[in-house]
């Protein structure tokens, strides 16, 4: 067992060295994964597994595997200058090392890189340097491949980025279970002690009414919480995380990539699956279209939604509600859970028949997202609880008018003049899971259907609030308005630390 001076020693050393040469003993390893992932591409075809890890082994090592390994072999003290003097290129003193499921494709993933592309293309001559590191969630091919060239260039260019230990502000951008130690496998956060930095930022959120005992002890460790709404303020210090630490930073939304002017509408009918309802007599016909986008999970509401549309419409109405989802701890099979789900309700079939229900399960590209909002009439999302609700701002920022639960995340930018703010009837107990024993709402399933009814009779009063979604999108949250409060938060903590 090392001594405490040992310990120390080694501590003095880390801070000293670049972050990216910090796991120099590893280097043989690394060479050998290389070797081996060159013989399989050699030997086997290229499956999306070999690809994904491929894409995993990548993003972790481009540009800096060689460093460390000649790092490695040649300590830095011992290698031979060039002959050729080089000129000081000045760069900020600082380091803000952003780590977060930037290879995921969910809600943590898309919020991360909000703020990265925020402060990146927002900050002139900022005074830190911004890195980023890929933590918490598995990594998603398709999501990697579906992201735009330049921040896919943008992600190698900032993992390159050296910073030293004591010189950095660590940012742990994922649910508190990721932080240092991690309860799950993952690149522990922040990736060495937590007072070798100068500061370590946890940025999270919660769907519910409080925190888990465990997570408030890991905020606290933190020296900062930042949380996205107010909603957050009342509930991380209400269950017991030290007010001084939490700090409200708004999520940005990308108002000039999600501008309705700039897109034609996404093909649903082509991508959608008919899982209730007759197809259409006429291709032709124009339906009043309702979108939904979430991750299979009950928490999302998927049941209410299907109970308010199913009881308020029929194939007579001209309607049709596209839901575009994906598995949580589920299976693929969303349409026989949703039949299902119908036959074991009280759900009368209307004598006109079902209102159409069209299911999309593959992937849409980020480069579509905007596209899929440009197809439908409103957007609908009657969840128990959001963090935020990034579909929510996506659409609202479409000019799309909006229905969702006026409860947690989505109370921070939801009004009666930008939107259909749904009302909750009660608040229920979370049955199961981490957790069980919280409390979020029920939202209203009557409520629900006038306010569909309502938007589809009402077409311009929608629009109006669709184009005032908009209008608040830019004036609240846009990429340069949430950069500035990024900045100016980091600033401040510099100056403290």
């Amino acid at each position: 067992m090392d001594s405490h001076g040992n310990q120390q020693q080694s501590i003095n050393q880390s801070e000293s060295l670049p972050l990216t040469l910090k796991w120099k003993p590893f280097a043989v390893y690394f060479f050998s994964i290389l070797i081996l992932l060159l013989a399989i591409s050699l030997t086997f075809p290229n499956s999306n597994f070999y690809r994904t890890q491929h894409l995993k082994f990548t993003f972790s090592s481009h540009s800096t595997l060689l460093q460390t390994l000649l790092g490695f072999f040649t300590p830095t003290e011992k290698r031979k200058q060039s002959s050729t003097p080089k000129i000081p290129i000045s760069k900020p003193p600082y380091c803000v090392l952003w780590m977060a499921p930037l290879l995921s494709g969910g809600g943590y993933c898309s919020e991360g890189w909000s703020y990265i592309l925020a402060l990146y293309e927002h900050i002139k001559n900022p005074t830190f340097r911004l890195a980023i590191e890929q933590h918490g969630d598995l990594e998603s091919l398709e999501f990697w491949d579906g992201l735009p060239e330049y921040i896919r260039s943008l992600a190698f260019e900032l993992h390159q980025t050296d910073c030293r230990m004591n010189e950095t502000i660590v940012i742990c951008h994922s649910e508190p279970g990721a932080w240092n130690p991690p309860l799950f496998e993952t690149l522990p956060c922040p990736p060495a002690a937590y007072q070798n930095f100068k500061a370590v930022i946890g940025r999270t959120m919660f769907e519910t009414d409080r925190l888990n005992p465990d997570h408030v002890k890991r905020c606290n460790r933190m020296n900062y919480v930042w949380v996205p709404t107010e909603f957050h303020v009342s509930t991380f210090v209400g269950s017991g995380v030290d007010p001084s630490k939490v700090v409200k930073i708004v999520q940005p939304i990308d108002v000039k990539f999600f501008d309705p002017l700039l897109y034609k509408p996404f093909d649903l009918a082509s991508a959608g699956n008919l899982v209730l309802g007759t197809p259409p007599h006429n291709s032709n016909a124009k339906k009043f279209v309702f979108l939904s986008i979430f991750k299979w999970e009950y928490r999302k509401g998927w049941d209410v939604l299907l109970k308010s549309y199913l009881e308020e419409f029929s194939e007579a109405d001209g309607v049709a509600l596209y839901m575009l989802t994906n598995p949580y701890h589920t299976d693929r099979d969303f349409g026989n859970k949703i039949v299902e789900f119908v036959e074991h309700s009280e759900i009368e079939k209307p004598e006109n028949g079902w209102a159409p229900i069209y299911v999309i399960d593959t992937h849409i590209a980020q480069i579509d997202l905007p596209r899929m909002y440009k197809a439908a009439n409103v957007f609908v999302l009657p969840s128990r609880g959001e963090g935020w609700g990034r579909p929510i701002v996506e659409a609202m920022a479409m000019s799309l008018p909006v229905i969702a639960t006026n409860w947690s995340g989505p109370t921070e930018f939801l009004t009666e003049e930008n939107s259909y703010p749904l009302l909750v009837d009660r608040m229920s107990e979370v049955m199961e899971g981490p957790f069980k024993g919280h409390l979020w709402a029920e939202p209203s399933v009557s409520k629900l259907r006038v306010l569909m009814r309502h938007v589809m009779q009402n077409i311009e009063e929608a629009k109006d609030k669709g184009n005032k979604a908009r209008e608040d999108m830019i004036r609240r949250f846009s990429p340069e308005i949430v950069a500035k409060i990024l900045a100016d938060s980091i600033q401040i903590i510099l100056e403290n630390s």
